[in-house]
């Protein structure tokens, strides 16, 4: 058969499924390797991806403050941790913080003068105003562990961390800078969201508005920022503010723990940066009752809550980057140590009086040589691998356990409980939402099961969904640029 009597569709061998169509023939000659038009599509279409991955995330930072159940649990943390320390403390308090004790209100006074931090304690020398300060410390923390205007309670939890803190620097276990950290920065923070009696307070309102009830409006958050009003403009008007500076306390203690880097920040903050910040907050909490009791729209809400949702997030960023600072620098020291080098660092605290409080425990966790080197590299692998897991959820958690875990171990053998319950609390910004949600969960049902009969019983956790709010209105809370 000649070339002509051939079937047009098929080739030299007569299987026409070897010629390639003509539809075959323009998706190959206009693929997109090989088409300007099809290129420029493709990288207009990653850009936009990229675009619109930016806009979510814009919107959720804006939107939503992130991480209630783990700020929760770091307000109720380091709350538990200052109000355990204080009544354990109790008996002890005028030798540690009092007018009279070893480090006297002279010394203080010098100290205050040369590194200017703030306590309140120095504004006088009587008995009964240690006293006060001492019980408004002790009350703070528990109204702040309970969520009552945590707001609120989170200032004055933070003059009370300060005051004695402050007034005699050498009562402490390194524990005591995570307290001094963490508390400045809880200010920022949104952490009555959620397990709070503020959040019980929103609910039981917002229930009683879906049913049509009135209900009275909140009198006691006026009286309070009243009241709280007049204590401060007493202060500034006596100077007695002028004396702190709030971020140089902070830049302070961290310097203690990481070196002094970051001493040329301290001459930055001007002497006025804790009134200011004071005023601030107090005008803002009015600003904030105040929209939410006049305001005829939505949007004023709206515009403060992005405001509040940055500032939440922003903080519990940092929250998150100091508890990485603390393991990273922590572990990178460790590696330079001899005796951390050779495996035989926990070795020695054992032996040491002050850091055994169970010498039967301690020699028995010491009598193994191999025990003490795995635990002496081990320590220093987690602390200095923990930041880069944190990418990757299933490694972050078991590291996130075994940290707990030997912060728990060195609270028993090594006797430093208030400084093993400060780290825990910091690690618990890592922990896992739907793990925190079914701890809520337990507590709950456990306290049901404990106060049957009783009362209330306290209800489970809601989904985050649930907060949203509930008119058409005020849906939407966020920038969606």
């Amino acid at each position: 058969m000649s070339s002509v009597d051939r079937d047009p569709k098929s080739n030299a061998t007569g299987d026409p499924k070897s010629t390639p169509t003509g539809s075959q023939m323009i998706s190959r000659t206009s693929s997109p390797a090989s088409s300007p038009a099809s290129s420029r599509t493709s990288r207009y279409d990653g850009k936009d991806r990229v675009g619109q991955k930016l806009a979510r995330a814009v919107t959720r930072v804006t939107g939503e403050a992130l991480g209630p159940y783990q700020t929760a649990v770091i307000r109720i943390g380091f709350a538990v941790t200052w109000l355990l320390f204080l009544l354990r403390e109790f008996p002890h308090r005028e030798e540690m913080y009092g007018p009279d004790g070893p480090w006297s209100w002279d010394l203080a006074q010098q100290l205050i003068a040369n590194n200017h931090a703030f306590t309140a304690l120095i504004w006088a020398d009587s008995q009964v105003w240690f006293e006060i300060v001492y019980a408004l410390a002790v009350l703070s923390s528990a109204l702040l562990m309970l969520g009552w205007r945590t707001r609120t309670m989170s200032v004055l939890f933070l003059i009370g961390v300060l005051s004695l803190q402050n007034r005699s620097i050498f009562m402490g276990d390194g524990g005591d800078n995570v307290i001094h950290l963490m508390a400045i920065y809880l200010v920022f923070t949104r952490c009555g969201q959620v397990w709070s009696l503020d959040e019980r307070r929103e609910r039981l309102a917002g229930e009683a508005r879906a049913r049509g009830e009135r209900f009275s409006p909140d009198r006691v958050g006026p009286v309070l920022w009243a009241l709280l009003g007049l204590a401060l403009a007493a202060a500034t008007l006596a100077g007695k503010l002028a004396v702190g500076r709030l971020l140089s306390d902070m830049i302070e203690a961290r310097e203690e723990v990481f070196g002094p880097e970051l001493a040329f920040l301290s001459w930055v903050l001007g002497p006025g940066l804790l009134p200011a910040i004071l005023w601030g907050l107090w005008a803002a909490l009015g600003l904030w009752w105040a929209v939410g009791r006049y305001a005829r729209t939505a949007q004023p809400r709206i515009f403060l809550d992005v405001v509040a949702n940055l500032a939440h997030n922003a903080a519990l960023f940092v929250i998150m980057a100091e508890a990485c600072l603390i393991y990273a620098t922590a572990g990178w020291y460790k590696i330079q140590g001899s005796r951390w080098q050779d495996g035989t660092a926990v070795y020695y605290p054992l032996h040491l009086d002050y850091f055994s409080p169970w010498p039967v425990l301690s020699d028995l966790l010491s009598a193994h040589g191999t025990t003490v080197m795995l635990v002496t590299y081990g320590t220093v692998i987690v602390q200095v691998a923990f930041p880069f897991t944190l990418f990757n959820r299933q490694v972050k958690n078991v590291l996130l356990a075994a940290m707990m875990t030997e912060h728990a171990v060195i609270a028993v053998v090594l006797g430093l409980p208030f400084f093993s319950l400060a780290m825990i609390a910091a690690d618990a910004v890592f922990l896992p939402t739907s793990f925190l949600r079914r701890l809520g969960g337990w507590v709950a049902r456990a306290r049901g099961r404990l106060f049957s009969g009783v009362g209330r019983t306290l209800p489970e956790p809601r989904a985050e969904a649930s907060r949203a709010p509930a008119t058409a209105e005020d849906r939407h809370v966020g920038f969606t640029a």
